[in-house]
Formats: structure tokens, C-alpha cells, sequence
């Protein structure tokens, strides 16, 4: 196994020394602004490009989006619908407006981020609807936002991977287009029982297991929600015939396994699925390209993976 990386490693033990109440103990208001001061305006190298807010259509009424168009891009070229992670209680476009940048650099990818409905206010299935809608809306705009039809992905990190890898078997299961492409970073795939990966990093690692309970709590509003096949499909769903796609995953992140485990199923299922994984690195990584180089190293290579995957559609 990897060593931890030093620059992650040094801001993990000063977390500790400076650490907060369990976010169950502490107002909504406080955790999710906590995760913005993390995450924003700390990425002095996140690339400049043309960026533009605007409007798509959610499940239940307009939702806010930010569109990115790399330097230099054409007029059309692929796209790639994303969905900011935070366990479907915390997250916006701010907190991932500059993994949003770095990717749709390295890339040459378009990239309409989406800011669905979050947990507690809108409960499950609210987020999982809105990423189905902001998809289609996607289709339905391509031309407006310079996304080409054949060459549409979705993608995001954590619990916005988990929106994706959904969203594409509702499209297969619905026959709601081509989608051309998953970008799943670190996603969270359900087991029937704990990884090692879950017990060994599940504290003291950024992501905690309490962390996980505390998100869980928040988007269930019964138990019989928690039992909604689209929470299940990336552990029970069949996987054939939903599109390509890389996960990604960290070395020291608790859910390492589940998404190496899902990977392995779906090329078991004849699904073409990459895997990478980086080893000194934890979950959250994407956000701490200004914390790590090794951040900052995976997240370009990761861009590149994606624009490899949907350049290479350009040639079929």
C-alpha cells in the first residue's frame, strides 16, 4: 500500500487538532458553509475559461447550472452533464467550481454543472429526479449550449457519481438517448456489508462513517424510501448496455472498494469500464488541487482520460 500523501497527510493532522463537533451537532447552515470555505476561492490555479450561469429544468421547477467552455473550443463538441458531490446534503456549483475548470481544460469538454435539490429540504428521490430531468434538458438544449447530440456524458464525484452511473440506467431502461460516456469519480456504491476499505478508513480520513450516517439520515424521509431501487441500482442493477465509463478512485478513501468492486462489475457485465485508482491520495481529493499536487496531478489526468474517451467518439 501507498504512503499517504505528505501535503494530505499534514492537513488531515491539522483538522484534527482543530476539530469540529460531529456535523449532526452543528446547524445545516454552519456544516454547509464550512465545505464552501473549503473548497472556494483557494484554487489560484484553476484555469480561467468562459464561464455562464443560467437555467436548466429539474424535476420540480428551474435549477441553477454553469456552463464551461474550455479555450479554444468549437462551436460544438462534447459535453458532459455533472453533478457536484456532498452526500446529497452539502455541495453547490461554488464548491466545485474549479474541479469543474481543471476538467473541462484538460479535457476540451463542455461541462454544464448542475445544482440539484438537496437533502433535507427536497429528501429522496428529489436529487435523483433532478438528474434525470437536467439530462434530458441537456438533450433537448444541445444546440444552445454547444453540447453535440452523439457526445453528451454524465459525470460526478461521490454522491453526484452516484446521480450519474443512476441517470445512464434510466436512460438504457428508458430508451432516453445515446448517452455517450460516465465520468464516475469515487462513487458511493452500496455493499450488503462493510468493505475493508469502509473499516479501514473509515475514520480519520476525511470522509467518516458518522459523516456517511449523518448524510443517510437527512435524504431518507421513511424507511421505505431507503428500499427505492434507484438508490440500489449501482450494487443490484443490471449493468449491460449502459455507457462507457472510468471510475476513479483514492487510495485512503472508504469507499475505494465499492467503486473498484462496480467497475469489475460492469466489465464482467460487457460494459467497457476503466478504473483508476490513486493511491496516496483520499476522498475528496478532487476539491484540494490547491492543498496537493498530487491532487492537482490526478485531477489532470483524469481530465485527460475524459477527453480521450470522448475524442475518440469524434472518430467513429
Amino acid at each position: 500500500m501507498s504512503d499517504l500523501d505528505p501535503h494530505i497527510d499534514a492537513m488531515l493532522k491539522a483538522a484534527a487538532a482543530n476539530r469540529l463537533p460531529p456535523m449532526k451537532d452543528r446547524p445545516l447552515a454552519e456544516v454547509r458553509e464550512g465545505f464552501r470555505i473549503l473548497g472556494v476561492g483557494k484554487d489560484p490555479d484553476a484555469p480561467q475559461m468562459q464561464v455562464r450561469d443560467l437555467s436548466v429544468d429539474g424535476a420540480a421547477g428551474p435549477l441553477k447550472a454553469r456552463l464551461y467552455t474550455p479555450s479554444g473550443a468549437p462551436k460544438v463538441s462534447a459535453g458532459l452533464v455533472f453533478f457536484h458531490g456532498g452526500g446529497f446534503v452539502i455541495g453547490d456549483l461554488d464548491t466545485h467550481d474549479a474541479l469543474c475548470r481543471r476538467l473541462a481544460d484538460r479535457s476540451e469538454v463542455r461541462i454544464l454543472s448542475v445544482d440539484y435539490r438537496l437533502a433535507p429540504e427536497h429528501p429522496f428521490p428529489a436529487a435523483y429526479e433532478d438528474a434525470l430531468a437536467a439530462t434530458r434538458w441537456a438533450f433537448d438544449h444541445a444546440a444552445e449550449i454547444g453540447f453535440e447530440a452523439r457526445r453528451i456524458a454524465v459525470g460526478g464525484d461521490s454522491a453526484g457519481a452516484m446521480l450519474a452511473a443512476t441517470t445512464a440506467i434510466q436512460f438504457r431502461d428508458q430508451g432516453l438517448g445515446p448517452l455517450a460516456f460516465q465520468l464516475l469519480l469515487y462513487p458511493g456504491v452500496l455493499t450488503e456489508t462493510p468493505t475493508a476499505s469502509m473499516q479501514r478508513f473509515g475514520e480519520g480520513y476525511f470522509l467518516t462513517a458518522e459523516d456517511m450516517l449523518f448524510f443517510d439520515r437527512a435524504l431518507f424521509p421513511t424507511e421505505q424510501h431507503r428500499q427505492d431501487p434507484r438508490y440500489w441500482a449501482l450494487a443490484k442493477a443490471p449493468l449491460q448496455g449502459v455507457a462507457p465509463m472510468l471510475v476513479t478512485t483514492a487510495g485512503f478513501d472508504p469507499l475505494k472498494d465499492g467503486g473498484r468492486l462496480f467497475a469489475e462489475r460492469a466489465r464482467a457485465e460487457g460494459v467497457t469500464a476503466d478504473y483508476l485508482d490513486f493511491p496516496s491520495l483520499i476522498h475528496g481529493f478532487y476539491n484540494m488541487c490547491h492543498l496537493s499536487p498530487a491532487a492537482a496531478r490526478a485531477t489532470a489526468e483524469t481530465g485527460r482520460r475524459l477527453g480521450e474517451a470522448m475524442g475518440a467518439l469524434e472518430e467513429v
